[in-house]
């Protein structure tokens, strides 16, 4: 994974107080704040964090054993259901960006507001599952649908390039 941003760097200086400070402030409604470019710089550092994390674990689990939610069985069910023939291996932007393609989802989204905690929060999606996030292979998400296509990748065996990749010798 790339190294991060240098004002991603900067929030790993804060100090106990000060990290306290930004998590309670990322508690209150999205009403609360303007556009604030210190905030926008939290969101995306958390989101950073996320992506970090997820793909270290689908570089050292099988992707296919992985439970990303308790409701892992329901939101795959429903996004097959809702959208049977979307490619996931190497995603089009356009079906998760364009007008069409937000009329589409946001019925999907809206079923999993009481059943996935932050289900609307930005996440990084990689556009194609068999390489890292990178700028160019990112794309910002909500988590529902994050959740939606990972748990489909894992299941149907996209991400198992990535396993694979890290598990060899010499890599």
């Amino acid at each position: 994974m790339a190294a991060p941003t240098e004002g991603m760097a900067g929030l790993n200086s804060l100090g106990a107080a000060e990290a306290m400070s930004v998590a309670e402030a990322l508690s209150l409604p999205a009403e609360a704040y303007g556009n604030d470019p210190n905030l926008e710089m939290v969101w995306a550092m958390k989101a950073y964090q996320h992506a970090e994390v997820y793909f270290n674990l689908i570089s050292s689990v099988d992707p296919r054993h992985l439970k990303l939610t308790r409701t892992d069985d329901v939101i795959y069910a429903a996004f097959r259901s809702d959208f049977p023939e979307l490619r996931i291996d190497v995603l089009d932007p356009e079906e998760l960006k364009s007008p069409a393609a937000k009329e589409k989802w946001r019925p999907f989204c809206m079923k999993f507001e009481h059943e996935v905690e932050d289900f609307n929060y930005g996440t990084l999606l990689r556009l194609d599952c068999s390489k890292e996030y990178t700028e160019e292979n990112t794309i910002f998400s909500t988590r529902i649908q994050f959740y939606a296509i990972e748990i489909a990748r894992n299941r149907e065996g996209y991400n198992d390039v990535i396993f694979h990749q890290t598990a060899e010798p010499g890599k």
